[in-house]
């Protein structure tokens, strides 16, 4: 089983607190937003456990220590504010479960709460400043995690047993890797000044934002003992839960010489629930040759044999089909894909994702296949009795890049409509969408943004197989 997890890279300066900072707190206020933005996010992925993994907690060097406690709580006093005070349920199941797990894969682990050499419950200002903003009201049940001395590897391979335990046992969790770049990027940094430690941050922005996380082990070991960063460790345990890590930086800065980045992992699962979209009689810019009718029984391409095989095993028997690999060379690895259904030429269900969320195609083609026969809140559940005479479409959509609402022609490109974090998708060239107005306004309206909201537009292509 395999776990979908949405992730937070989460700077913990206090002063981003306005309660600790007061004035001074607008030197962060790039992070303070883009963390509300996160926090936006997170309410609306709603997960089942939030897990946070923290430098600042108590820790052992060979050893990575995980708070069992059915409940965790801490305040900000240490920093004059007291009355920024945070209280969780724990999520023993869990923290058991991959104290378990971690046992058997021999990374040693210890239960946070059974040590008498470490101070249980107490939440320390790497989780209380990030969750202060994620999640004040202790709405989900917190689980924290100490990074440890132990190996790149071994963090990544935390953070694999994670998503295999919580899909195991159900649970939907959120991932938040707290930490801080270099502490070392000006002469009035606390750390010192060091000449390369500039170098290590756009390094380290640019793995984020490039989705690079295996990357992030790899970083010259000097680069990062020059950097005195406190970050790294929670951020390759962030890819190794979340893969594949589809990452979004949301703002770097660095006030006093300290770097803050802040950035949402796997930012499609949020929407994919809400992005199916009506796309019957697209037609796309660049056919494939050789694509031939949709019905059943006839030639299909490659791809929409694999969605029509996904949809039949899935209502046959309720399992998952597990794809080969293509055999088209022109098919990319990976890529966002909308799998539309038709039966007798009307709309019977469509969903898809607008970048990609699984390791490849094939399994975005299945997930997303099941889905639009299943869970296309516009229709119910399919049964057995249509696969027969079922129509089967798959867009592949090319990447979206940024555009001005100049560059749009519906009959060409889908548009994507971004206002804060809701999104809405239009595939190119749909009947009764004729200009580039009639394309936004239905792509807004569709993600309930509203004609005052300040948009952000993308244009992208897509390939339709048949």
């Amino acid at each position: 089983m395999s776990a979908q997890v949405f992730g937070i890279v989460a700077p913990h300066p206090p002063i981003m607190v306005s309660e600790v900072g007061g004035r001074r707190a607008h030197a962060t206020a790039d992070s303070a937003m883009a963390m509300k933005r996160a926090a936006e996010l997170l309410a609306k992925w709603d997960p089942d456990t939030v897990v946070i993994m923290t430098p600042h907690a108590p820790a052992m060097g060979d050893a990575f220590v995980i708070e069992t406690a059915p409940e965790v709580f801490g305040d900000l006093g240490q920093f004059g504010a007291p009355g920024v005070a945070l209280r969780y349920q724990g999520d023993p199941v869990l923290a058991d479960a991959l104290l378990e797990a971690l046992a058997k894969r021999g990374i040693p682990a210890v239960d946070r709460a059974a040590s008498t050499s470490l101070s249980s419950s107490e939440l320390d200002h790497a989780v209380l400043v990030p969750m202060s903003f994620l999640d004040p009201e202790g709405r989900w049940p917190l689980l924290v995690l100490s990074l440890s001395w132990l190996s790149y590897e071994s963090h990544r391979a935390v953070g694999e047993e994670l998503a295999s335990v919580s899909a195991l046992l159900g649970r939907k969790i959120a991932f938040v890797a707290s930490g801080d770049c270099s502490h070392r990027l000006s002469p009035e940094a606390p750390a010192g000044f060091d000449p390369r430690a500039e170098e290590f941050d756009q390094l380290l922005v640019k793995l984020v934002a490039d989705s690079d996380f295996d990357g992030l082990s790899h970083i010259d070991p000097e680069l990062v003992e020059r950097a005195g960063e406190c970050g790294l460790r929670s951020f390759v345990t962030l890819g190794g839960v979340a893969a594949p890590a589809a990452a979004r930086v949301l703002s770097y800065e660095a006030p006093w010489g300290v770097g803050y980045l802040t950035a949402v992992i796997n930012e499609e699962l949020v929407a994919r629930g809400s992005e199916a979209i009506v796309s019957g009689g697209a037609v796309v810019d660049t056919p494939q040759s050789g694509s031939k009718g949709g019905a059943a029984g006839h030639d299909e391409s490659e791809i929409v044999v694999l969605a029509r095989r996904a949809i039949d095993a899935y209502l046959q028997t309720g399992a998952e089909i597990r794809p080969d690999p293509f055999t088209d060379e022109a098919l990319p690895a990976r890529a966002g894909a909308f799998v539309s259904l038709h039966l007798h030429g009307a709309l019977r269900g469509c969903i898809g994702t607008i970048s990609p969320t699984e390791p490849t195609l094939g399994m975005e083609v299945v997930r997303n296949a099941i889905q639009a026969a299943t869970q296309d809140p516009r229709f119910p559940p399919m049964t057995t009795d249509e696969l027969g005479e079922l129509d089967v479409s798959v867009d592949v959509l090319h990447a979206a890049h940024q555009c001005k609402f100049e560059d749009l022609d519906p009959a060409k490109f889908g548009v994507i409509v971004t206002a804060g974090w809701k999104r809405g998708l239009l595939l190119p060239d749909l009947e009764g969408v004729d200009t580039a107005e009639e394309q936004v306004d239905i792509a807004s309206r569709k993600a309930g943004i509203s004609p005052d909201d300040k948009i952000r537009l993308e244009r992208f292509r897509v390939d339709r197989y048949i």
